[in-house]
């Protein structure tokens, strides 16, 4: 059974000595002579007005995982819709639940004002 494994030891071997080689490499040829300007984030030209390290308030990332949420749901639509004929009346009404299911939670995230901004 350990046979089986042996190319993944050896893939894992030949990644484990690479990735050092190549930082060393990358260290031996790149320049080294940072200074102000070249610290400073890059802004289309302009001098930044702030620190680059703002602070988000916690409705960002609500939203955003929100958004995840209701993307994911929705991809559940694509393998339902290539076998639609296949499934019939019994895919068409479990589609149609599955959906009054997430148009509620929609519904209840609206009205709980996880979608305002401010």
């Amino acid at each position: 059974m350990p046979q089986n494994y042996v190319p993944i030891f050896i893939f894992i071997a030949v990644v484990g000595v690479l990735i050092p080689v190549t930082l060393l490499a990358a260290k031996l040829v790149r320049p080294d002579n940072p200074h102000r300007e070249k610290l400073l984030p890059y802004e289309c030209g302009i001098d930044p007005v702030d620190r680059a390290r703002g602070r988000y308030t916690v409705r960002f990332y609500i939203i955003a995982i929100l958004f995840v949420v209701f993307d994911v749901e929705t991809i559940f639509l694509f393998p339902w819709a290539v076998k639609f004929k296949a499934l019939g009346m019994f895919g068409l009404l479990e589609m149609l639940i599955f959906l009054a299911i997430l148009i509620v939670g929609y519904i209840w995230i609206w009205k709980k004002g996880a979608l305002e901004w401010v």
